[in-house]
């Protein structure tokens, strides 16, 4: 069998991705990325010389089987409509659309093309979630009813470091980030262990800038606190990229009869609790332990980014291309679109009090008029245009005069 050639896009987390498509038997056959020394460090990373291109459609042009999209958070859907309409496969990184009217382009693109779409959603493929997937496959746990999901991520506010690599200019995408819309590692767990698709959200703030002595952020919330509503009755409760106590990742799966959680702080480990007029089989009431991976490639897994889940999910891709199959849920394109609505339409609710809305279905085209023209966001964009809402919960929060300084030392220093 040939091998499979991709072209990824964005040098930065694109050659984490592409380690893990090289060692799966993949064919790297171009780079697109602006910053010449980003590309030249990514390629010597990778042990490989191909062509690096500034220009997208010239970058398409070598005619990759698939593209890895690792550019902007943002700015994925206009280049996903690019390959498309050339037949290319799409493995997407983060949120697949930055706006609803995004949304509603892309599933319309998509539905003429005959391109396989996959989210490249790490969490989910995590040991722990992995387990606790299994575990509600089981049934033993009953109906599920509730699940939390929380992506704890603080960064050291005089961390210079983590400026220059990941915020590097002051237009930058991560310095307007609202707190609900980074959610894919909080909410695509939940949908993968339980298989529910959120139908209605709300969200509320928690509202703790930065400290003076930090640099400059235009964001000064620290957390999004969101609550779904779900196509099966359940509701989870998630963060987007939170910012409070200590960093962890942390999930909750509570159904009728018992719940499974992963511990924070504590590794890989899994607690799961039964109530004691329900205990199956060969369980205790509690059991506390350490699942195994039970995979053919455990060394490789082992050895990968995001506990293991870098390696999983760019296996699943390459799966999908070759058996001519689609993503699961909630890796597809209609589950990836509904998790960029839910981060769009936190926000909202979240600069209205708390209002709820409801999650458009875009396989409706009533959904998809009622959003089509519907641009509103809060990042710059590339092509130079400017933010149309607030990203932060306090419309007229700016950092100050000092923490701008301080954010302008630190890039230059």
């Amino acid at each position: 069998m040939n091998k499979i050639k991709i072209g990824i896009f964005g040098a930065g987390r694109g050659i984490d991705i592409a380690e893990n498509l090289l060692l799966l038997d993949c064919e790297i056959v171009a780079l697109c990325e602006f910053n010449e020394q980003r590309a030249a460090d990514g390629l010597k990373r990778l042990g490989i010389d191909v062509p690096v291109f500034k220009d997208f459609d010239t970058f398409l042009n070598v005619k990759p089987d698939a593209v890895v999209l690792a550019n902007y958070f943002h700015e994925h859907t206009p280049y996903a409509i690019k390959c498309f309409e050339k037949g290319i496969h799409i493995f997407s990184e983060c949120i697949s659309n930055g706006t609803m009217a995004q949304g509603v382009e892309l599933i319309r693109a998509y539905e003429k093309s005959n391109s396989i779409y996959m989210l490249a959603e790490n969490y989910p493929q995590m040991k722990f979630n992995r387990e606790m997937k299994k575990i509600c496959d089981g049934g033993t746990l009953g109906k599920i009813l509730y699940a939390e999901g929380e992506y704890n991520h603080p960064v050291n506010p005089e961390d210079s470091s983590f400026l220059k690599t990941c915020v590097y200019f002051p237009e930058h995408w991560r310095n307007f980030l609202p707190r609900s819309y980074y959610i894919t590692h909080s909410l695509a767990p939940l949908m993968w262990t339980t298989g529910a698709t959120p139908k209605r959200v709300s969200a509320l703030p928690v509202f703790s800038p930065m400290p003076e002595k930090a640099t400059a952020r235009h964001v000064g919330d620290s957390a999004a606190i969101v609550t779904t509503m779900n196509d099966d009755g359940s509701v989870f409760r998630i963060t987007g990229c939170a910012a409070f106590g200590a960093h962890h990742n942390a999930y909750r799966i509570c159904g009728v009869k018992g719940q499974v959680e992963n511990l924070r702080g504590m590794g890989s480990q899994v607690m799961l609790r039964y109530s004691e007029w329900a205990i199956p089989e060969g369980k205790g009431e509690t059991n506390l332990y350490e699942p195994k991976w039970n995979d053919k490639d455990e060394d490789s897994i082992e050895n990968a980014g995001h506990g293991g889940g870098d390696y999983i999910v760019a296996r699943m891709f390459l799966d999908c291309i070759r058996e001519g199959k689609e993503p699961e849920h909630p890796y597809d394109i209609h589950s990836a679109v509904t998790m960029s609505s839910v981060a769009i339409l936190s926000h909202r609710s979240v600069l209205n009090g708390g209002k709820p809305y409801d999650i458009p279905d875009f396989h409706l085209e009533e959904c998809r008029k009622q959003y089509e023209n519907d641009t509103e966001t809060p990042f710059y964009g590339t092509d130079g245009s400017k933010p149309t809402i607030p990203c932060c919960s306090k419309t007229d929060y700016k950092p100050t005069e000092e923490q701008l300084k301080r954010y302008e030392e630190a890039l230059n220093n």
